[in-house]
């Protein structure tokens, strides 16, 4: 059985153009969402993949449809596979239930790899150069030698936690978190 997925971003769009592109290719359940394709936790589309069975092609009208970033759909694409559920899209004309198909999606998949790799690397070594020169990442910390210094003063002169964080401008946990009950 062939199961076809249609999604828009916005209601603003219409699906007409996906569903008949999906019923002309012999789909005969379509299942329809609108939902931004960045968010992988669409419940749509977990419907009908769950509703796919071993041997069913799960069919869309273009990749970016199921995902926008090559990793989810990598994810997406595995769970397929692990499934014995085929994968066609019918713009790129991937068919995964044929050799060429599948060949093709794992090129793409590799490549896909192949650049998340690289962007590792690239921020990997970026970081590293910016230690070397002596630059720490990150939030600067909130709580300063000061604010430190100035929050003991206030604790020891019985003012309560509560108005020494907004004294301070730091939120309560954040007060015990650097100065617990026996560091005063």
């Amino acid at each position: 059985m062939e199961i076809g997925y249609a999604r828009i971003s916005t209601l603003g769009q219409t699906l007409d153009g996906q569903v008949d592109a999906l019923r002309a290719a012999g789909c005969e359940r379509v299942f329809e969402e609108v939902a931004s394709g960045s968010r992988s936790d669409r419940p749509i589309l977990e419907e009908a993949l769950a509703f796919c069975r071993e041997a069913d092609v799960f069919v869309v009208q273009r990749l970016d449809r199921v995902a926008r970033s090559m990793t989810h759909l990598i994810t997406v694409m595995g769970l397929l596979e692990q499934r014995k559920i085929g994968f066609r899209s019918l713009s790129e004309q991937i068919d995964t239930t044929t050799p060429g198909g599948r060949l093709i999606f794992h090129v793409m998949a590799a490549m896909g790899q192949f650049e998340l790799d690289l962007i590792r690397e690239r921020t990997r070594t970026g970081l590293e150069a910016a230690r070397r020169r002596g630059r720490k990442g990150g939030r600067p910390p909130v709580m300063t030698e000061t604010k430190l210094e100035a929050a003991r003063k206030l604790m020891m002169a019985g003012t309560p936690a509560k108005d020494v964080a907004t004294s301070l401008g730091v939120s309560l946990p954040t007060l015990y978190r650097h100065l617990p009950a026996g560091k005063l």
